[in-house]
């Protein structure tokens, strides 16, 4: 019995061991019958087992692979399996022959998962390149093509992951849908130290530049589109006295000592309705670049700030663009992708002004095209009745071609085109005299750039353009007795190659050269008395540069030094060699505590004088000229400036404290309206300031404070006396504003104050009027002698965000400028009427401004 008991499990075992040998066999036979062969390897077994011939492309085939299930036996099922599974055509010529060719269009499906292949993909583009067909994924990563070139390749893209190109020939084998990885797109940062204030989109960088990124712009006080030259006079240090764009004063310098930049073409006109309003499209410049001290090497022709727009640079795979339309003008602008590696981008903006009245051009008008209040020398206000007529409108034009030779080398062609054009008529019923006024302003600029990556340490960026300004200006006075013609042209070449070697990981060497060729043109034409003038000049500058840029590698120190060489030839008339060194530091002091130290030395051979302010009813009465070392020197700046910045939990706190001093100076570029108005003195001038700053940011909203202290002095060796305030001295500015989000409203309310601007009162009584000279002057005080009254202005805003489609988005805005109405006194002056009296002139500002605009982008 014991035997017996024993024999069973033996026999049990070698049961359970024959059984696995078995199934062992079977399964690797089933393998061996469903591995995947080339498909010319399952056709030469065939010919055999069937004795067939099938005719076909060696070439075409080759790349193809099959697995025959082993449940097919039949020559036709097997010949149906390969039809439908590598999606060709098969022929029967008769008995024995057969042809195989691939089928044209084919139908793929596919699902995209993340590189681990454990999660979805879901809303993934999947592109049939050199088609107009794209799709999009399902919930599920799926995605399915018919009728799709064979030989065609996929692009499929995703943020955030690396973009897969995927040959539709790969997608065709296989049973089911192909799986699509997509690898996670990882790129390792340095840490980045930024300060944010104010609003979304503005951003102080360690170098104290302030970017603006105009796609992320929230809302500012009185602004309901991010106008560019408005949006600055947000900062610090940066405002217009008279409120305009095309008058930026950067601690206390003229509009003329800034380098205003668009895509690295210099600008001479910045301003549409005369200076009311940017003349850069804010929805295609995508990134502004505010420079007040430590500007690099690169920049030169500019004493007092430097404001660098760029427009987008990347080249998009669709269409996006947008439009809209506020009280005084309509716009448009888009990218169209052309190929691959070719886009156009395009704005296109033109004023409702000479079609359409409303409020903001009211108010607008009153602002540019007349003097407000007029009192005679009794103190009594004239109120003169006027008939005007104008007709007045704006336009401008830009375009972008991007080409990509490829990853390392690209090419940007630039053009824009400003215009502002002004018919206007002025009678005056109580004398029946009318003034005439023509003018006719643009810019018109070309400009291309080329950037290359030439290893992973050299890179290099190459600038070339052509600029032209144009002013033609007709004045018919006291109904056609005197005619005055005038023309100011500026044409501008240049040629600016910028390098960049990294020498260590942390250590950056920048060289380059500048070579910019400017001629200025101004014509003078007078019928009455007879008088013809044309000045014509032209200064050439070679400008190499050389930077070193270091940080530690935990940015406990980031530092920039470099020096600026300028040689500068007036032809026919003087040369020039200018050394411009530039400084910039920034270290850390403590946890959430950052010191910086910025100096620089600049200068400029373009200048704006300023004509009579009687001159075209005091529209635009600025004229470029080039320095000639005589009549007005180069002119020159040395600024330095410490600060230190503190953010912690939303909170910021900068502290800046600086001193500029700028000579050759002329007072014919200093806008005087007083005894120094035509002498053309030189001098100089040196302001000393602090700018302070606190935002408390949160997730909805953000409130400021800023103050900003200056005192700016000119002195003139040859004026009594020989240091007085400069017109630009405003001491006090204080700034208070907010921005609320709700939902999809955003909010801002503001309130402006400054002190008032310096100006020079005549001599009180019988020693006001010299008229012992012809024509009769002025005696007045001392230069800058009296002040205006204070500037008050609150301005508010408001923007509403909503949805037309899922491509489509919408906002609406509203805006009220000067919400008080308030009378803010700009400028003061005084003139000689044709009996000898003494008149007062008063600049007003805007009064109350509304505006209104609608927006779509897709």
């Amino acid at each position: 019995m014991l035997r017996t008991h024993r024999s069973r499990p033996k026999v049990f075992c070698l049961g359970l061991l024959f059984l696995f040998c078995f199934l062992h066999s079977r399964g690797w036979a089933q393998e061996k019958l469903t591995e995947q062969k080339s498909l010319i390897a399952v056709v030469k077994e065939l010919e055999q087992q069937f004795n067939v011939k099938f005719s076909y492309i060696n070439s075409d085939m080759e790349p193809l692979s099959s697995d025959i299930p082993g449940n097919l036996v039949a020559l036709d099922d097997i010949l149906s399996y390969l039809e439908e599974d590598l999606q060709l055509k098969i022929e029967r010529l008769n008995e024995r022959y057969y042809t195989l060719t691939k089928r044209t269009l084919v139908s793929i499906c596919g699902k995209v998962l993340d590189n681990f292949a454990e999660n979805n993909v879901p809303s993934a583009t999947v592109e049939v390149m050199n088609t107009e067909v794209a799709l999009t994924t399902d919930i599920d990563g799926k995605f399915q093509l018919d009728d799709i070139p064979r030989n065609a390749t996929l692009k499929i893209r995703y943020l955030g992951y690396v973009t897969q190109y995927v040959p539709v020939e790969r997608l065709i084998e296989g049973d089911g849908c192909a799986k699509i990885l997509l690898a996670q797109n990882y790129q390792q940062l340095k840490e980045v130290i930024v300060y944010k204030f104010l609003t979304t989109g503005i951003t102080k960088e360690t170098d104290a530049s302030v970017t603006l990124n105009t796609a992320e712009f929230g809302i500012l006080p009185g602004l309901i589109e991010p106008d560019v030259l408005q949006t600055v006079q947000a900062l610090p240090g940066i405002k217009s006295i008279d409120e305009t764009v095309s008058d930026i004063n950067i601690r206390g310098g003229t509009n003329d000592q800034n380098l205003i930049l668009w895509n690295g073409i210099k600008m001479y006109q910045s301003g549409h309705f005369f200076g009311l309003i940017s003349a850069f499209n804010p929805y295609l410049t995508e990134k502004v670049t505010v420079y007040k001290n430590g500007t690099p090497s690169r920049f030169g022709d500019g004493v007092s700030g430097v404001i660098q727009m760029e427009t987008s640079d990347d080249i998009s795979d669709y269409f996006t663009g947008g439009a809209g339309f506020n009280l005084i003008s309509g716009d448009v602008f888009g990218q169209i992708p052309l190929r691959e590696n070719v886009a156009l981008q395009f704005s296109a903006r033109r004023s409702t002004t000479d079609f359409l009245n409303t409020p903001t051009y009211d108010r607008f008008f009153d602002r540019a095209f007349q003097d407000s209040e007029v009192i005679d020398q009794n103190n009594v206000r004239l109120d003169r009745a006027f008939r005007r007529n104008e007709n007045f409108f704006f336009y401008d034009f830009t375009g972008k071609l991007l080409y990509d030779f490829n990853d390392y080398h690209k090419i940007r062609l630039n053009f824009i085109s400003i215009n502002n054009n002004l018919d206007f008529e002025e009678t005056n019923l109580d004398t029946d005299e009318t003034t005439n006024s023509v003018l006719d302003q643009t810019n018109l600029s070309f400009g291309g750039q080329l950037t290359s990556e030439w290893t992973d340490r050299l890179s290099s960026h190459l600038n070339v353009y052509y600029t032209r300004y144009n002013l033609d200006a007709q004045n018919l006075f006291a109904n056609q007795v005197q005619l005055l013609l005038q023309n100011n042209q500026v044409e501008e070449n240049a040629l600016k190659l910028n390098t960049a070697y990294k020498l260590h990981k942390n250590l950056m060497w920048h060289n380059g050269y500048q070579y910019i060729e400017t001629g200025i043109t101004n014509t003078t034409n007078i019928t009455q008395p007879p008088f013809n003038s044309e000045i014509k000049g032209v200064i050439r500058i070679h400008a190499p540069f050389s930077e070193i840029a270091y940080n530690t590698e935990d940015n406990r120190f980031i530092g920039r030094a470099g020096i600026r060489l300028n040689y500068i030839n007036n032809l026919g008339t003087f040369d020039a060699f200018l050394v411009e060194p530039r400084l910039n530091l920034n270290f850390r002091l403590a946890n959430y505590l950052r010191a910086e130290v910025l100096g620089e030395f600049k200068s400029q051979s373009t200048n704006q004088v300023v004509d009579l302010e009687q001159n075209f009813l005091g529209i635009e009465k600025r004229r470029w000229i080039l320095s000639d070392d005589n009549l007005l020197p180069i002119t020159k700046s040395k600024q330095g400036s410490v600060g230190i910045n503190y953010e912690k939990n939303d909170f910021y706190l900068g502290l800046e404290a600086f001193y500029k001093q700028v000579e050759g100076i002329s007072t014919s570029t200093q806008g005087f309206q007083n005894q120094n108005q035509f002498n053309g003195e030189i001098g100089s001038y040196d302001v000393r300031g602090i700018e302070f700053l606190v935002n408390k940011r949160g997730t909805d909203y953000s409130a400021w404070f800023s103050y900003t202290y200056n005192k700016n002095d000119y002195t003139f060796e040859t004026i009594v006396p020989q240091a007085f305030p400069n017109n630009l001295d405003i001491r006090h500015t204080l700034t208070f504003a907010g921005t609320y989000t709700y939902n999809n409203f955003k909010f801002g309310l503001g309130i402006n104050y400054r002190t008032g601007r310096p100006f020079t009162e005549p001599l009180e009584g019988d020693q006001a009027l010299n008229t012992t000279v012809f024509p009769t002057q002025i005696n007045f005080q001392e230069p800058n002698s009296s002040r205006l009254p204070e500037y008050f202005r609150a301005d508010a805003s408001a923007i509403y965000l909503f949805n037309i489609s899922d491509r489509v988005k919408a906002n609406a805005g509203v805006s009220v400028l000067n919400l008080t109405n308030r009378r803010n006194r700009l400028n003061t002056y005084y003139r000689v009427t044709e009996d000898d009296q003494i008149e007062t002139v008063e600049n007003i500002s805007l009064g109350i401004t509304p505006n209104l605009s609608f927006r779509v982008s897709f």
